[in-house]
């Protein structure tokens, strides 16, 4: 059994940065890794927009070090994944995987979200080199050079808009012969000068070499007639959606139709009192590291404030 002011699930930076501030307002914060510890940045190779690092950062190298700084300033990490949660008692109990049984008296939610993948074993060996999730964290490695795009909602669209300031060309690969996504946006993409769609077809199959490791191409297919080809990229992204950690919530707190965490603006205040939520499982719109981070210091504060009213 485990007692503590604030317990935080997740290891990103909206995590860690919520550690520290909590650590450093001396409630003695206890972060819960999860599974995937580091989150979604310990896939990523290069980070270049980073506030404070002039340099390219390997983004595990950059959650080592906010897992450092966690420690320094007195987080205590577990590396353990909360299987259950009870939000109607005071304090609220939460058991682990290992059978941890923590009473906290508040929670900070920051357990991110994982971008939908095609789940091709090639998809799997690029990722990082070539194949990405996000256009926002990437795409400037792609200057004047052609990517793809696979979908078509929104997520695809904006992802092959934003791409168009750096690619010389954009390739919109859709399984369908029209675009999910909203009507301005749809014109927006098929007007454009820098963008080619091909419609009805699926990745088959990712194509790249080995030394150095990188995108050459994609094997595509028809999915009316069957007809395979083979269209050159530099690099491809993935924009099937995302999908936001929050299965353990189910029932338990208000979430959106997308699953994300409903939070009052401009807050990280949750519709159960006491109960906080940062980073990407409640921001569907930016889905960056920093934007992560500054949340985490939100939730930590909005704890903080909550605790100094408890009788």
């Amino acid at each position: 059994m485990m007692k503590s002011k604030v317990l935080i699930l997740g290891s990103g930076p909206a995590g860690y940065t919520a550690g520290i501030y909590a650590a450093r307002a001396c409630l003695d914060p206890i972060l819960l890794t999860g599974s995937a510890k580091g989150g979604q940045l310990t896939t990523t190779t290069d980070v270049e927009n980073y506030t404070g690092f002039p340099n390219p950062v390997q983004g595990t190298w950059l959650m080592e070090q906010m897992e450092k700084h966690a420690q320094n300033v007195g987080v205590k990490i577990v590396e353990d994944t909360a299987t259950s949660v009870n939000l109607h008692t005071s304090p609220f109990e939460i058991v682990t995987e290992k059978k941890l049984q923590i009473h906290a008296d508040t929670l900070i939610i920051a357990t991110g979200a994982v971008a939908k993948w095609l789940h091709l074993p090639s998809e799997d060996k690029f990722k990082g080199y070539g194949v990405s999730g996000c256009a926002t964290c990437d795409g400037f490695f792609y200057r004047g050079r052609e990517v793809a795009v696979v979908g078509g909602g929104n997520t695809a669209l904006e992802e092959a808009l934003y791409l168009c300031n750096h690619a010389s060309k954009v390739t919109i690969i859709h399984r369908r012969d029209t675009f999910r996504g909203d009507m301005t946006m749809q014109q927006r993409v098929l007007t454009h000068p820098k963008i080619n769609i091909i419609w009805n077809h699926v990745v088959n199959e990712v194509i790249g070499d080995d030394n150095p490791k990188s995108v050459t191409a994609l094997n595509i297919k028809n999915v009316i007639t069957g007809a395979i080809s083979t269209l050159p990229i530099h690099g491809v992204f993935i924009a099937i959606g995302h999908k936001p950690n929050t299965d353990l919530f189910h029932g338990k707190i208000d979430l959106d139709s997308d699953g994300y965490i409903k939070t009052q603006a401009g807050t990280s205040i949750t519709s159960i009192s006491g109960v906080f939520a940062a980073g990407d499982v409640q921001d569907k719109i930016y889905r960056q590291a920093i934007t992560s981070a500054g949340s985490g210091c939100i939730a930590a504060l909005d704890a903080e404030r909550y605790l100094s009213k408890m009788p």
